[in-house]
């Protein structure tokens, strides 16, 4: 039987296994982070000249330093998107000794899925933005101001607005897994439907204007989002059950 010193050492020989593992992951999404920066950054004025087309006023700036600060910010938020399939893979790779066959083929096919519903949501909050947000400010001037748009500020209030999509679109996934792990089930979802609907209309308000067409416009699809959720968390919970009785 061993003894307490050796069950102590054995726990903390796995403990600087683990954290080696956990940093030799980071260090390989740090890595790919900073090549697809630096890729990024290179392209930068091209990926400027695509938002760019989409605006028909003139970007102003109103110091150096804002020429710098919109490479670095448009190169880094491309990092973000072209890293985040790399991070997700590399967190399942961390975690993957501790799973089961079946529950390392079930999380591998979570990876694609983030990385596409983070980008449509980003898609669809710049479409939201540029054809309805936008305009709409836009037309609230009607002549009574001078316009004068700057990179920096137009840039942090479409990041502003579009960025939060890209996290909301994730909730499909995010209830996937939590009904796979047994945290969430469709019975509860749907329980408290009318409470999520709530916040999600709250949400709508808090990233468009004050205006009740727009809030719906945008609650709508995010209330949807919610019950495409509801049924792949019944989907999941189906496949559980049968497997627990077959067990």
């Amino acid at each position: 039987m061993p003894s307490n010193t050796e069950l102590n050492s054995d726990i903390e020989m796995n403990i600087v296994d683990h954290l080696s593992e956990l940093r030799k992951r980071l260090i390989m999404t740090a890595i790919f982070f900073i090549v697809s920066f630096i890729v990024s950054f290179i392209f930068v004025k091209d990926i400027y000249q695509f938002f760019e087309k989409d605006i028909d006023f003139v970007l102003n700036i109103t110091s150096p330093g804002d020429t710098i600060w919109i490479y670095f910010t448009i190169a880094g938020l491309m990092a973000i998107v072209l890293t985040l399939p790399i991070l997700c893979l590399q967190i399942w790779l961390f975690v993957k000794p501790g799973l089961t066959k079946s529950e390392q083929k079930v999380s591998l096919a979570y990876i694609p899925s983030v990385f596409l519903l983070f980008v449509i949501g980003l898609v669809f909050g710049y479409f939201i933005f540029i054809n309805l947000i936008l305009p709409f400010l836009i037309s609230l001037n009607d002549g009574m101001f001078n316009e004068l748009f700057t990179v920096d500020k137009y840039f942090k209030f479409m990041f502003r607005l579009t960025l939060p999509f890209a996290v909301l679109f994730e909730i499909p996934v995010i209830t996937m897994f939590l009904t796979s792990i047994g945290i969430l089930t469709p019975q509860f979802l749907r329980k408290y439907r009318k409470y999520a609907y709530f916040i999600l209309l709250i949400v709508g308000a808090l990233v468009t204007p004050p205006d009740v067409v727009l809030q719906i416009v945008v609650a709508v699809p995010l209330m949807l989002l919610y019950e495409v959720s509801i049924y792949l968390s019944t989907i999941i919970y189906r496949k559980k059950l049968r497997k627990q009785q077959e067990l």
